[in-house]
């Protein structure tokens, strides 16, 4: 009884840094998808220069671990400008993760454009579709069906890796528990943190499980 007594006093902190975690999350695989979309296009355009500028910025997101771009972009970017500086642990928390979902959602979606029938491209200049409206209206949300259990996975990946976030001192629930274990001297507060993670990862898991089979059920 005392240990549970243990875990409902730790619960509202625990509940607080969750709240970062999921909204950094959130915010950072949206941003990641919206650039993931120009990346994906500019990695397929017939454009050599675009198409060699975004492989670039995927290989390098992609080949670089994650935790060493967030340190760069808090700790980095000051050091080349002064003006570049953040002193706004989740803004640059978000900065790095956007900007890697970005590079990881875009080889989703590439994946996604090339797997559609090339003979919509072709009904759509019949038409007299240029490239970007074909995008729009034909192709784009054709895919949005087969990107709906990749992102999902990239989602549940980038809600695991935020803990990382712990390390600039962000007060998600990694930190909340170390700075608990701290205090009490108790690793017994790591049981309701992980419990904490698996039950966020189960609700957004079943979420997007819910999303996928609702578009798929006039396939």
């Amino acid at each position: 009884m005392d240990i549970l007594q243990k875990f409902a006093s730790w619960m509202p902190q625990l509940l607080a840094g969750a709240k970062i975690t999921i909204l950094l999350t959130m915010c950072s695989v949206a941003a990641g998808l919206i650039l993931s979309i120009f990346l994906a296009l500019g990695t397929i355009s017939k454009n050599k220069i675009i198409q060699g500028i975004c492989k670039a910025y995927v290989f390098f997101f992609r080949g670089t671990p994650l935790l060493m771009q967030l340190y760069f972009v808090y700790y980095g970017l000051p050091e080349i400008n002064r003006a570049l500086t953040i002193n706004n642990q989740f803004l640059a928390a978000f900065i790095a993760f956007a900007l890697n979902s970005a590079a990881y959602c875009s080889e989703i979606i590439r994946s996604a454009i090339q797997s559609i029938d090339k003979g919509q491209f072709e009904a759509s200049k019949v038409l007299g579709m240029n490239y970007f409206q074909t995008m729009r209206l034909i192709i784009l949300p054709q895919s949005i069906r087969r990107l709906i259990p990749p992102v999902g996975n990239e989602f549940i990946m980038m809600l695991k890796d935020a803990s990382l976030v712990s390390l600039i001192a962000l007060a998600d629930i990694t930190k909340v528990t170390r700075s608990i274990q701290s205090s009490t001297a108790s690793s017994l507060v790591y049981i309701p943190a992980m419990i904490l993670y698996l039950v966020i990862t189960a609700v957004f898991t079943l979420v997007f499980h819910i999303l996928e089979k609702k578009n798929s059920a006039y396939e």
